[in-house]
């Protein structure tokens, strides 16, 4: 069993930055692949981003190559997503995610623990 809890979320300019963290508990942790979804209003939740356990390989959506960084940090039980040059686009609930079975997770029946999601703003 994990628990997942998102924080850093919040409003920022477009153009800005902000750096979401996901604290997890339980001592396996480091087993679990980890990634990143959003969900705007009225649509789908979708994949931004997964890492492996190891940290040693990571995955994006197109949408957000070359401006978002995931990484993880074991030893804290804890995920990153470094987000910049945001735009009014990517304003959406952010969802910490975790599987214990699957090398990359880019789709939610994918996912095994969610986070309960924290707010992203990007105002023009």
């Amino acid at each position: 069993q994990v628990q997942l809890d998102e924080s850093g979320g919040g409003l920022v300019q477009a153009g800005g930055s902000l750096k979401l963290s996901c604290a997890a508990s339980g001592r396996t942790f480091s087993s679990y692949t980890m990634g990143w979804f959003l969900q705007a209003p009225g649509k789908e939740r979708e994949f931004v981003a997964s890492i492996t356990w190891s940290g040693g390989s990571t995955y994006y959506a197109d949408s957000v190559k070359g401006r978002f960084t995931i990484s993880r940090d074991n030893a804290k039980n804890t995920v990153y997503l470094q987000m910049n040059s945001l735009k009014p686009e990517d304003t959406a609930v952010y969802y910490c995610a975790a599987s214990g079975h699957r090398a990359i997770i880019y789709a939610t029946s994918l996912v095994d623990y969610w986070g309960q999601g924290t707010q992203v703003t990007v105002s023009s």
